[in-house]
């Protein structure tokens, strides 16, 4: 995307080749309204949404971000709407005939000196928050625990200061559940690696109903028997509650003492993700996460970026930048495996837009794709993970984790992988929140800033206004992220404990 936007008092163009503009007023535009010397909208346009700057016949490219978004359904004459029913949705890029490694971007100068305070653990990794983490091998416990975890918060953990809280690892896998059918994997190591997580600093407390198909010993191996509760074992529900406040208080003694300390910001693991997108996500949010994204991997550090099919009909520009062939072909294959996912499901790439989005001005897949994808920023693809797969503390740089684009499976998807901060953009505006890691909420559009003062982080609305750049509002977000990590500065979920639940992403089928 051009750096230099051009910029008009109600409409902005991304690119210079593009033949649509974008409605900046907040309320639309009405009939009559100039667009340029010689051109003006011939009808209401409502705010985000695109108007023709040239006559369209049926067939014609529609262009925007530089690219064909989609293809004219009908005569559409200039200073006139683009909307949904009028665009033909283009075929997506052929997976057999992608550029791999053809463009691959020349490393940027290293960023040194940045730091934060994390929690340092054993196996290299570094934890943003130090919490107490309880997995269950199967959702029938999850009653009884959420029982204890309620006990746990209220007597013991304002006697643990340093402890920032009790994250029960509920999920709806472990019984009734095909367990050994090939795509079982996914949600198995999904919950392993949540286990695992760098913000449990190494603890691991194990609550399993006792005939699961999914037991303590194939989902977490390397955790002790002092460490495992088996309900069945128990002699009733008070004895259950008991065992597992006192096995927890034993860890929480443990986790108090451990202590910040000063780390580099190549220890960073952060994911970013997008939701309730609008058209603005792509001008302004999504470039601006995309240059923090640059300045994270210029200090040394690991970011994700996920949805597989908010990234498919763009894929030819990542292949492209693919550090060598095999992380190229392993890009393709991720999107081939989801492909055949979809054609499973009998739907197709576009059932991923919401109403939201297509209110938002988003008329189709393409378009949002092209605007996801510029959260990633200008640097190399290092490597692919497949859903759930954690990352190891030496593959640092930019890295494709691929996952659904359900926000909550998504969320669930990367925190498996490891990340320890989750830089979020919408347009639309979503309570979304995580309590494994911190989530800095970035709006596209400052209206929504400031009707939801209390919920969004960082205002990228204020590119479109020219009071800052894409790279000053990029920097914000960088140093936030240092600040979040360090635990000097609350996001809004964690200020006001708004947390989703995890959700499994589980291809696999159930019995």
């Amino acid at each position: 995307m051009d750096r230099n936007i051009m910029q008009r008092p109600l409409f902005i163009q991304v690119n210079h080749q593009d033949n649509v503009m974008v409605v900046v007023k907040h309320d639309g535009v009405e009939k009559g309204t100039p667009i340029s010397d010689n051109l003006e909208t011939t009808e209401f346009i409502p705010h985000s949404h695109k108007v023709a700057l040239t006559d369209l016949k049926a067939g014609d490219e529609i262009i925007r971000y530089g690219a064909v978004i989609g293809y004219a359904k009908v005569n559409i004459s200039k200073g006139s709407w683009i909307s949904e029913e009028k665009v033909i949705l283009p075929k997506a890029p052929e997976l057999s005939d992608l550029p791999i490694a053809t463009e691959i971007p020349e490393p940027l100068p290293p960023l040194d000196g940045y730091t934060f305070k994390g929690f340092r653990n054993p196996d290299g990794t570094v934890g943003t928050k130090n919490m107490l983490g309880i997995v269950t091998c199967v959702q029938c416990v999850e009653g009884v625990l959420n029982i204890a975890v309620e006990k746990i918060e209220k007597e013991l953990l304002p006697k643990y200061p340093n402890v920032d809280g009790i994250m029960p690892i509920n999920h709806n896998y472990g019984c009734g559940v095909a367990i050994n059918a090939p795509e079982a994997k996914v949600p198995i190591r999904t919950v392993r690696n949540l286990a695992l997580h760098p913000n449990f600093g190494g603890e691991l407390l194990v609550v399993a109903l006792g005939c699961e198909k999914m037991p303590p010993d194939m989902l977490v191996p390397e955790a002790g028997e002092e460490n495992i509760i088996v309900l069945q074992d128990e002699l009733g529900f008070n004895a259950m509650v008991d065992i597992i406040v006192e096995k927890a208080e034993i860890i929480l003694g443990r986790l108090n003492k451990r202590k910040r300390e000063i780390c580099p910001a190549s220890d960073l693991v952060v994911g970013l993700q997008c939701g309730g997108s609008d058209a603005f996500s792509g001008i302004t949010a999504n470039p601006a996460v995309g240059y923090a994204a640059d300045l994270l991997v210029r200090a040394g550090a690991t970011v994700m970026f996920s949805e597989v099919s908010e990234v498919r009909d763009g894929i030819h520009l990542l292949t492209s930048k693919a550090a060598n062939e095999e992380v190229g072909e392993k890009l393709v294959n991720e999107m081939q495996w989801y492909d055949n996912y979809l054609e499973l499901g009998g739907v197709g790439r576009d059932s991923n837009t919401s109403p939201g989005n297509k209110e938002g001005g988003l008329v189709n897949i393409v378009e949002k794709a092209l605007g996801s994808i510029t959260k990633s920023g200008s640097s190399v693809i290092s490597d692919v993970l497949s859903a759930g797969e954690k990352v190891s503390p030496d593959q640092k740089g930019l890295i494709f984790a691929a996952t659904p684009a359900s926000d909550f499976v998504c969320g669930t998807c990367q925190l498996a992988s490891g990340i320890t901060v989750q830089v979020f953009t919408t347009g639309r505006g979503t309570t979304y929140g995580l309590a494994m890691a911190p989530v800095i909420k970035v709006s596209s559009r400052t209206d929504l800033t400031e009707r939801w003062k209390d919920l969004i982080d960082v205002d990228a609305g204020k590119i479109v206004s020219g009071q800052e750049t894409i790279e000053e509002v990029g920097m914000e977000i960088f140093k936030l992220i240092l600040e979040v990590a360090s635990g000097n500065k609350k996001v809004w979920t964690d200020y006001h404990g708004i947390y989703n639940a995890l959700c499994l992403f589980n291809p696999a089928p159930l019995t």
